[in-house]
């Protein structure tokens, strides 16, 4: 049974080989001790590099320690991340642990526990949804719901299920939705009267050591269950090592250890690669996963357990590299090798290290547009003005709606981070921030634009905000590097105000 007891004395490879800021609680140790080739994970993260995927962490676990970790700038060990898909498989964990105290079983029909939101006119269909088929995302559903369209929608999301058209038997096709996952958590909701992540806590979160974590509600009260968790990556790797480690943590059986077991194997047929609200890889392996790449993949065969953060757009672009790079660490002779391991410490300081900002450039303008506040043409945003203020190598830019004002500050020539509540949620996968950190710089890209990357290091997201000055108007773009749907928005103009 995997260790994951805190170890002083034990180190893993991470920039100067010092124990990390951020204690987690778990043991480290040197790659080549547990037989993981430190050469193969620097062409690991070479490749990555060398294919544009923004990985932005990684933790790499192996007979009971970590082994490898690396977060890139400005990530940190110690940062809350928003998970998205991910949270799914906690949501199974509540679920097996619900079942295991008696609160329901898999073949409950859905419909029972909400008698007063079942549509007079429920079809034998509807009737006839269990658990199991919410689990399995074998709804009867045609398509997918992706929680950034449920989380603009005010009214109730338990009424909204009840109205998606069933074109088949549940239990019958695989179809991954996220209203799965919130039905779950309603139904725990409905049967305990907590919230998923009240639930949790005592049972899963507290026994893992997993802290500060936060879950977001809807309007029913309910935690979405198919995302709207925000923890961190070694929350991710604990995740995973309870379930190679048949549920149990610290010798304690936190988790049952049939729901370990049934939850990441196959479920629904011989064709299916879907567990209980976990993937399920070859040769055994099993994920959580979520959009952008947020990770936990444990590979059974080779005791291993490695959990990534990313901006990526599909988790299908980096998978291959994974299996094809990293894999191979694990498969040579266990040969201790100072060496390697060394190497790899070295390259971790580099892919660790805070980029230079850019040049913050020079332009005559800015004494000009400084101060000024432009009243932005009518648009869909209901943005009303910007303003912009220099002093101290510094830029403030400010919007104001209708709801209120917010600025971001940016460095000139430097990186700044502040806290912010800029809108931007049909950029950020339906997500609205509230005092959310960000870290900015500013830049003239020339004598009339001046361009501004505005990076939220607690999720995916990094924009690119970038206003031209011609005479008294401005034109303000802004953009972000990955999202469910939009990647631009509609350019904001504006006249100055006299």
């Amino acid at each position: 049974m995997q260790s994951t007891s805190v170890d002083g004395g034990q180190r893993g490879i991470f920039p100067g080989g010092a124990k990390p800021v951020f204690d987690d609680g778990l043991l480290r140790a040197a790659p080549s001790s547990v037989g993981v080739d430190s050469d193969q994970i620097i062409i690991f993260l070479d490749q990555l590099e060398s294919a544009g995927l923004d990985v932005h962490s990684f933790m790499l676990h192996r007979h009971g320690k970590v082994v490898a970790e690396g977060w890139r700038w400005p990530y940190r060990a110690d940062r809350l991340r928003v998970l998205h898909s991910v949270a799914k498989s906690f949501t199974a964990c509540a679920i097996g642990l619900a079942i295991d105290e008696g609160l329901l079983s898999l073949s409950d029909q859905v419909v029972s526990f909400f008698p007063d939101e079942v549509p007079a006119d429920a079809s034998e269909w509807l009737l006839a949804m269990t658990v199991r088929d919410l689990l399995t995302m074998r709804t009867g559903h045609a398509s997918g719901v992706s929680g950034s369209v449920w989380r603009n929608i005010a009214s109730s999301w338990t009424s909204e299920f009840f109205k998606i058209p069933l074109v088949c038997a549940p239990g019958t096709r695989y179809v991954y939705t996220s209203a799965a996952s919130y039905m779950l958590s309603a139904i725990l909701t409905k049967i305990t009267g907590q919230t998923l992540h009240a639930y949790l806590k005592p049972r899963l979160f507290e026994p893992l050591d997993i802290r500060d974590e936060r879950w977001s509600v809807g309007p029913d009260g309910v935690n979405p269950g198919g995302n709207g968790l925000t923890a961190r990556t070694a929350d991710l790797l604990k995740l995973g090592l309870l379930h190679a480690q048949g549920g149990v943590w610290n010798g304690t059986q936190v988790l049952p250890a049939r729901w370990a077991h049934d939850s990441t194997r196959a479920q629904g047929g011989p064709d299916s690669t879907y567990g209980y609200h976990w993937q399920i890889r070859p040769a055994g392996a099993y994920s959580a996963i979520g959009v952008f790449v947020q990770l936990v993949t444990v590979f059974p065969e080779h005791g291993a357990t490695l959990a990534i953060t990313a901006a990526i757009d599909k988790s299908a672009t980096l998978l291959p590299y994974v299996q094809q790079y990293l894999v191979p660490a694990f498969l040579g002779a266990p040969i201790l090798d100072a060496g390697a391991d060394g190497r790899l410490g070295q390259r971790l300081c580099v892919w660790q290290a805070e980029p230079l900002a850019p040049s913050a450039g020079y332009s005559d303008r800015q004494d000009a547009v400084a101060g000024n506040s432009y009243a932005i043409d009518p648009n869909a945003a209901g943005v009303e003005s910007i303003r912009l203020a220099f002093a101290d190598d510094e830029c403030r830019f400010r919007l104001t709606d209708a709801n209120g004002s917010y600025e971001i500050r940016a460095g000139l020539g430097q990186w700044i981070e502040s806290a912010t509540s800029m809108p931007g949620q049909d950029l950020h996968h339906g997500y609205t921030f509230d005092r959310e950190p960000v870290v900015a710089t500013a830049r003239w890209a020339s004598a009339n634009t001046l361009e501004m990357t505005w990076i939220f290091p607690q999720t995916a997201f990094k924009d690119t905000v970038v206003c031209i000055f011609d005479g008294d108007r401005v034109t303000v773009q802004r953009s972000v590097n990955v999202n469910s749907g939009l990647l631009h928005h509609p350019d904001l103009t504006g006249m100055v105000k006299r």
